[in-house]
């Protein structure tokens, strides 16, 4: 599971891990016959599956535009000499250039694959790494810079600076607490701290990092618990917050990175986002400790009038069937809206495709936990 950091998502992987009693390494399987959009200069994409904590079962798909062809598990057909495959909760999956980065939350490491053959080129070990950026040949990482575990004197984190060419890491800049999601703009990196292990002392802040110097500029205050930070075309950057799972509630916020001053408040719970062709589409599942219950909620935003646009994005019958939303993605030509389900946590999960006005196209099974896209371009 990706959100490690948080009290509620750890206490959970450990009833789930400690529940588990499937050991089997899933094989290779195809799935043909699944509509694939026309016309397109993308050629598929990749889903990395988490796969629970501490059973190294995070795995790789892939959908073939041009076939209509699902392959599950493909890193492992693709990379039989690798112990363990993939490893322990896949939690970000990038592609530059040529190559594509895997980062592998629990196992330390970024795996970078070639990106048209998933073969594996070389392994980069960062101690409990979140998710990647990219600019001018360079990779960042962001790293919580201890072990996983609760601790209210969890060490600060960081961002890894990774020369892509080398594939070595060449400069760190201490930011927040356990840092997460990372958005650049212009020579700025700002990355969202989370504070998630030093609960219930929460981290607030953006770190603000200049890319020439890699020194921390500022830590811009927004709100508890920050996870996912997305930049839109005018300079602005929404942010999410988790809340505390009792009295302060997820949502989303609007940044205005120079200034400093957070913009807007949504009010709305955002679990994960997406922003394409000037719509951000969001997903929440919000757990309360206080009521035991879930929350699940979806809508588009018009980054352009920053308003909430739409409080739906695929057929409420889909909608309802969708037990756990763990991933979006959307297909920036065609806008077909790509969504995952992880259910229970423990069972393998769905990836269902809906057009552009949520219409639903087709479903196949995933691998476990599925979460991460990363469309591969022709």
């Amino acid at each position: 599971m990706k959100h490690l950091k948080l009290y509620f998502s750890f206490s959970l992987l450990l009833l789930i891990f400690s529940c588990r009693t499937d050991d089997i390494i899933v094989r290779p399987e195809v799935e043909s016959g699944l509509e694939p959009p026309q016309n397109t200069a993308i050629k598929g994409f990749y889903l990395l599956n988490e796969g629970n904590m501490g059973s190294n079962k995070s795995t790789l798909d892939y959908f073939d535009y041009a076939t209509g062809t699902y392959h599950r598990n493909i890193y492992a057909d693709i990379n039989p000499e690798v112990v363990k495959e993939l490893g322990d909760v896949g939690n970000d999956i990038k592609i530059y250039g040529s190559k594509m980065y895997v980062v592998v939350n629990v196992s330390n490491k970024i795996e970078v694959l070639d990106a048209k053959k998933a073969k594996r080129i070389k392994t980069i070990k960062l101690q409990n790494c979140r998710y990647m950026a990219f600019k001018d040949g360079k990779a960042y990482a962001s790293s919580y810079a201890g072990p996983v575990v609760l601790d209210p004197n969890a060490p600060i984190g960081k961002v890894a600076e990774i020369d892509t060419l080398s594939l070595a890491i060449t400069r760190e800049v201490t930011v927040g607490y356990q840092p997460e999601e990372m958005q650049i703009i212009g020579n700025k990196l700002y990355v969202a701290n989370s504070g998630g292990y030093r609960f219930p002392n929460y981290d607030k802040t953006v770190s603000e990092v200049d890319l020439t110097t890699f020194k921390e500029l500022r830590k811009i205050d927004v709100a508890i618990n920050l996870h996912h930070i997305e930049k839109d075309n005018y300079g602005d950057l929404y942010v999410s917050s988790r809340g505390d799972y009792y009295t302060i509630p997820s949502s989303l916020y609007l940044l205005d990175p120079v200034s400093g001053q957070v913009k807007k408040d949504f009010g709305v719970a955002v679990s994960e986002m997406t922003i394409v062709n000037d719509k951000l589409y969001y997903y929440g599942n919000e757990f309360n400790y206080n009521t035991h219950t879930y929350t699940k909620s979806f809508g588009i935003i018009d980054v352009k009038t920053e308003q909430i646009i739409s409080k739906n994005i695929i057929e409420p019958t889909y909608a309802d069937a969708i037990k756990t939303p763990y991933g979006i993605a959307v297909n920036p030509i065609t806008e077909d809206i790509y969504m995952t389900d992880a259910r229970n946590y423990v069972s393998m999960g769905f990836v269902y495709c809906f057009d552009k006005n949520g219409r639903f196209k087709w479903k196949t099974e995933a691998g476990n936990i599925p979460a991460h896209f990363v469309f591969l371009y022709k």
